[in-house]
């Protein structure tokens, strides 16, 4: 007879005794299993006491966390928190250098432990260790212990960032500051520094004031990646919180300006727009030699969007159509290409000048010949595609008069209209780079190619409107086609993006590789491989198929299961760099989860993970914004990637485990597999995807001997009955 739900079966440590082998009535009182337990081994004061986990993160035991205790699990009797946090005070202030290192040590341990950490933080701790750090005494190991406490302790959310002073804010930021300081020292105090930016606006201002940016490109030029990827945490981090109007100029200083290294962080623009720091990033890090980790490529696609997110308010300004600054700057892309020597502000002949200027804007390929400003006016791209038009027109000057020229001498209706490619271009890119959206928490897909100019976007740009006016030729496209040449467009630039190119020239040889007959041969292909005959008997054998192939696309996700994904734990603080592992046993009836202490090149031991929920317990699973992690944290709710990217186990008893995928791929995986364990359809885009390819690979090799014979949409007549059957021979 199984033992009752209630009752688990646990192996409890003290030092220097015997194991003893309890069961736990989840039903008594946690105190009194613990006074049962230090009667075993005769201690008195049993509620100096408490249960910790022996394996793993070693967290405290609560009468909230009990119910996660499994069968089998090793518990450690310890002292209790209340208990260890006064003695590790105690030893903190005390005189001896060996034992508050000890204290120290232990304590960045314990500070992981949220119930510790309630403990430590109402006595006061976190003064205490602010004290230590404002005086300057400390250095070496103890005071990377002494930051690693505070940091944990910090990320609990129990105590407000604005608590913090100025004095202590100067003090970890001279640790930034200086040129030598160990590394573990400058990586908890980049991470502070960066915690206090994100959780408080009243920190954001006195942290960019005792930060310059030379002092942070010092740190990216060291050869220890997690220094790198803290210090541009800390730059984006700068950014994000960065007041709108510090975010303005992208322009990157001129000759003979100042390059604004030796200036505070306040000004926002200051620190992406330096070329000193765009190319220390590409030749320290990107080209480093060295592989981009994880979470470096994540601060990397960062650092991405908040560069792009420069160009917003441009995006988003419409023209004025009175204002004669931003008309100046047409009639400048008119003397560009046509050599215009006429003053518009002349008042010769009016009427001759304007039958002039329609003509000409009709040529550079305006909508309204009469007043082209009004072709600004939608946003987006607003004001950006004028940028951009302009930046061509005076950088790429050949370029600009020949796409011009060449189109408006042509009178065949051929001709690819120039101001309106430009503006929906414009349009376009932005949709493609996300202009204007915030970072998503999970993606690390950066674009090496974005990282080699100083003005970037503009580059790209010109790369992309030589490409449009190439592929209208090649299509013989006209007015009419230009929503079917703009696709093919926005296919040839997401396909070139794809492949990541290493530099914008790699960009530009690889997207005129894309040519119109290309990007046909290469839709035929897609076609061929998705789309199945029509005819009825192809009908019918697809059904017949397609139940063996979405058994096979079931094990397929049940094995990867079995394998295993590491998770990572997201805060509604900071991105923290902790990871968790989930995987399916070998016999399909448990699933096994536990902490990891950094991100796993491969498998995890069974052995290794501590949890269990049986899957008969499953009650459900659940994804997006239905996720309790989803209604609970709201800083993830508000992000649409990360939902997209959330599904939660719902289980016995009342409890829910949950997920964060690292990207969408896992994310199908998963929800798949455990739909195919609970016996449920599998329905997202993968298994769609995946059911379209094998059918069709699946279909071609059973038709193979059939090829060049056209199938017949119905079966053949049956003939009709002989006249007579004299034709049969009986035998014998």
């Amino acid at each position: 007879m199984p033992p009752p739900s209630d009752i688990v079966k646990v192996a409890i440590e003290w030092p220097g005794a015997n194991a003893q082998l309890i069961e736990i009535d989840q039903k008594k009182p946690l105190i009194a299993i613990i006074r049962e337990v230090c009667d075993g081994w005769s201690l008195p004061n049993p509620e100096h006491y408490t249960l910790r986990y022996a394996d793993g993160t070693q967290l405290y035991i609560t009468e909230k966390t009990r119910n996660e205790i499994k069968n089998g699990t090793i518990l450690r009797l310890a002292i209790s928190p209340t208990r260890a946090a006064r003695q590790l005070l105690e030893r903190i202030q005390s005189s001896g250098l060996d034992s508050r290192l000890d204290a120290l040590k232990e304590l960045a341990k314990l500070s992981a432990d949220a119930t510790f950490a309630t403990e430590f933080i109402n006595m006061e701790g976190i003064f205490i260790l602010t004290l230590l750090v404002e005086s300057g005494t400390n250095f070496g190991e103890m005071l990377a212990f002494t930051l690693t406490a505070f940091l944990e302790l910090m990320d609990h959310g129990i105590v407000s960032w604005d608590m913090i002073s100025t004095a202590f804010i100067k003090q970890i930021a001279s640790y930034v500051n200086q040129t030598s300081v160990d590394a573990s020292i400058l990586q908890r105090s980049l991470a502070i520094l960066e915690s206090m930016v994100l959780n408080s606006q009243s920190l954001y201002k006195k942290v960019a004031e005792e930060i310059t940016v030379g002092q942070l490109i010092a740190h990216l030029q060291v050869s220890n990646q997690e220094i790198q990827t803290y210090a541009i945490a800390l730059i984006n981090a700068l950014f994000l919180k960065a007041p709108e109007d510090r975010r303005q100029s992208v322009l990157p200083p001129s000759e003979g300006e100042e390059s604004g290294l030796d200036l505070p962080l306040t000004e926002m623009s200051n620190i992406l727009a330096q070329k000193q720091l765009r190319s220390i990033i590409l030749n320290h890090i990107i080209r480093g030699n060295r592989p981009i980790k994880t979470e470096m490529a994540h601060q990397l696609y960062v650092l991405q969007v908040l560069t792009f997110n420069l160009l917003e308010e441009r995006m988003m300004t419409k023209m004025d159509p009175q204002d004669q600054a931003q008309r100046d700057i047409i009639f400048e892309l008119r003397r560009v290409a046509f050599d215009a020597e006429s003053d518009p502000n002349s008042s010769s002949n009016l009427e001759k000048r304007k039958a002039m200027y329609t003509r000409d804007y009709k040529m550079l390929g305006f909508v309204n010949h009469v007043n082209p400003a009004m072709d600004f006016t939608q946003t987006p791209p607003g004001m950006l595609a004028l940028d951009n038009m302009l930046y061509l027109a005076k950088v790429h000057q050949d370029t600009y008069i020949r796409i011009v020229l060449e189109n408006s001498s042509r009178e065949d209706k051929h001709e690819c209209p120039f101001g309106r490619s430009s503006i929906e271009l414009t349009k376009m890119l932005c949709e493609i780079l996300q202009v204007g959206e915030l970072p998503n928490e999970g993606c690390n897909e950066y674009h090496p190619m974005f990282f080699t100019h100083d003005r970037a976007f503009e580059e790209f740009f010109c790369i992309c409107i030589q490409l449009l006016n190439k592929t209208w030729k090649e299509m013989r496209a006209t007015s009419e086609d230009f929503n079917k040449v703009m696709q093919v467009v926005r296919e040839q630039i997401t396909r070139s993006l794809s492949t990541k190119p290493n530099s914008l020239d790699q960009f530009k040889s690889k997207a005129r590789c894309l040519s119109y007959s290309e990007i046909l041969r290469l839709r035929q292909s897609e076609r061929m491989s998705q789309d199945d005959f029509q005819s009825p008997p192809i009908v019918e054998l697809r059904e017949k198929i397609q139940p063996e192939v979405m058994e096979l696309i079931k094990q397929q996700r049940l094995n990867r299961l079995c394998e295993g994904t590491s998770f990572r734990k997201i805060s509604n603080r900071r991105r923290q760099d902790k990871f968790w592992y989930c995987r399916l046993s070998l016999n399909h009836k448990v699933l096994h989860y536990g902490d990891l202490d950094e991100n796993p090149q491969g498998e995890v031991a069974f052995e290794s993970l501590q949890e269990k929920i049986p899957v008969v317990d499953i009650k459900a699973v659940v994804t997006g914004k239905d996720c309790p992690h989803m209604r609970e944290k709201s800083a993830l709710k508000q992000n649409k990637e990360v939902q997209e990217l959330a599904f939660s186990i719902l289980h016995d008893p009342d409890e829910a485990l949950n997920f964060i995928a690292p990207n969408k791929y896992e994310y199908c995986i998963w929800t798949d597999g455990l739909n195919a364990l609970l016996g449920k359809e599998m329905t997202s885009e993968l298994t769609k995807n995946d059911l379209d390819t094998l059918l069709s690979m699946e279909m071609k090799l059973r038709l193979l001997d059939l090829e060049n014979i056209q199938i017949p949409e119905t079966p053949p007549p049956i003939p009709k009955e002989p006249s007579s059957y004299d034709f049969v021979y009986h035998y014998g």
